[in-house]
């Protein structure tokens, strides 16, 4: 009557293969229902990569089911899905249509073809999503707006730590090279003629050298690296970003920076409106501002891991916190046919060169891009931090291999279509985590990509 995912039975007449999935945790996880008689328990198995997320494939006869789930010993059902009151308590519903044009003809969560996707779209369709109202949220956003308004950047300065920051006149190899030994991508850059600090290095200079080196149009050479200085560099990539960016926008001439008591809002919104990783808070006892401090570098995760701590104990005031983020306005979107995307999902193949996923990353101006087979399966994820992480001679060398080649094994960080805002939010708020790649449970294809600066655009309004 019904069959894990090694088994689907869809060699079987007359039965429809069918995906359940539990996204919400559990140390173990059965399903039962009316194609099990409410007697067998379907034991549920974690999905590669979210633990957190619980799947089986059963095959079902067409018609109309019930069915519930078993989270550690307790009975629960989804109530992001379609439901009734009956004989064995609230339970979910699904029905599968006799039509032959809703069936398909084969079914592998692993195999060629696209043949899942009809059959998810049946079950967390966002059509059954019960959606928020506009007065819900705009309660929300005004409560976060406040909580980010009464509070300072000087509540994210850890009781320890350290910062890194760079002199102007050091060659850049050199300065990359501290960066790799410190473990940080970014770092402030300080000159001492004028006294203050004049602006970053981040893993996207390390990029945009990359591309130099492996042009052989350029004049600039991994020699002239030793002597090179990072002033110099980044007065030719005033230039070079002329060139790259088609929107003629170039790295700002000022440091976007931010003081301890500037508001958590005034922080996120430099981020944003910079379109930058992190904003230095500095401090300065003087009123002329001479003799300035750094005390540390704020990023949207620590502003979000703020958040996440305010509103962890009393997330039901805040009800687009428990909205599954198929039903609100949030992040880039694969689309489904017939449909246009203004801004289309970056993907890289396996055989991608790394000098071509190089200049995506520029192109696309991300973090990261995920890197699919030809049914849009996530195989791995290309990464400014992987990318900073290498030596700088030993990628260049490697700019015509694919990017297949040296970026198996990399943590890919995911989340379901089904998963309400507020563990996505958590997630996010995780050290070194800017971006989730939203799957497709069981075949991982990518559905969209949700960003750090994406929430914050969406909470903010």
């Amino acid at each position: 009557m019904f069959a894990s995912g090694s088994d689907t039975g869809h060699e079987s007449l007359g039965v429809v293969p069918m995906r359940f999935v539990w996204p919400y945790g559990g140390r173990s996880v059965f399903l039962c229902g009316s194609f099990t008689r409410w007697i067998d328990h379907i034991p549920m198995s974690p999905m590669e990569g979210c633990p957190t997320v619980f799947q089986v494939i059963c095959s079902l006869t067409p018609g109309y089911h019930q069915y519930k789930f078993i989270v550690d010993g307790e009975w629960r059902y989804d109530e992001h899905q379609p439901f009734v009151s009956g004989n064995y308590g609230v339970s979910n519903t699904v029905f599968l249509p006799r039509e032959p044009d809703v069936i398909p003809a084969t079914f592998s969560p692993t195999g060629p073809g696209r043949s899942s996707m009809d059959l998810d779209d049946v079950f967390v369709h966002s059509d059954v999503v019960r959606g928020i109202s506009d007065a819900d949220l705009e309660v929300s956003r005004h409560k976060i707006s406040a909580f980010l308004s009464t509070h300072t950047a000087y509540e994210l300065l850890p009781e320890s730590g350290k910062v890194i920051a760079l002199d102007v006149k050091l060659p850049v190899k050199q300065a990359f090279h501290i960066l790799h030994e410190q473990g940080v991508p970014v770092a402030p850059l300080w000159d001492f003629s004028k006294g203050q600090f004049v602006g970053v290095l981040s893993a996207m200079d390390f990029i945009l050298i990359l591309r130099e080196l492996g042009n052989h149009g350029s004049n600039l050479t991994e020699e002239e690296l030793e002597t090179h200085t990072i002033s110099a560099w980044k007065e030719g990539k005033l230039h070079l970003s002329r060139q790259i960016d088609h929107n003629g926008r170039s790295d700002p001439k000022y440091l976007i920076h931010a003081g301890p008591y500037d508001s958590l809002k005034d922080v996120s919104q430099k981020i944003l409106r910079g379109n930058v990783s992190t904003v230095p808070i500095i401090h300065s006892s003087s009123q002329d501002g001479s003799f300035p401090q750094l005390l540390h570098l704020a990023s949207l995760s620590g502003i979000l891991k703020c958040i996440c701590r305010q509103f962890r104990h009393s997330a039901s005031t805040l009800p687009i916190l428990q909205q599954p983020i198929c039903s609100i306005p949030l992040g880039t979107w694969v689309p489904k046919i017939g449909e246009s995307n203004p801004r289309p999902v970056a993907v890289l193949r396996p055989n991608t060169s790394l000098g071509a996923a190089l200049s995506l990353l520029v192109q696309a101006d991300v973090s990261s891009i995920p890197i699919v087979d030809d049914n849009d399966s996530l195989l791995d994820i290309y990464s400014r931090r992987f990318v900073f992480n290498s030596r700088l001679s030993a990628v260049a060398l490697q700019l015509g291999q694919d990017v297949s080649s040296p970026y198996n094994g990399q943590r890919c960080h995911m989340c379901l279509r089904s998963d309400p805002l507020h563990k996505v939010m958590e997630r996010l708020a995780s050290p070194g985590i800017r971006r989730l790649l939203i799957v497709e449970a069981g075949s991982k294809r990518v559905e969209g990509i949700i960003s750090l600066s994406d929430v914050f655009r969406f909470l903010l309004g």
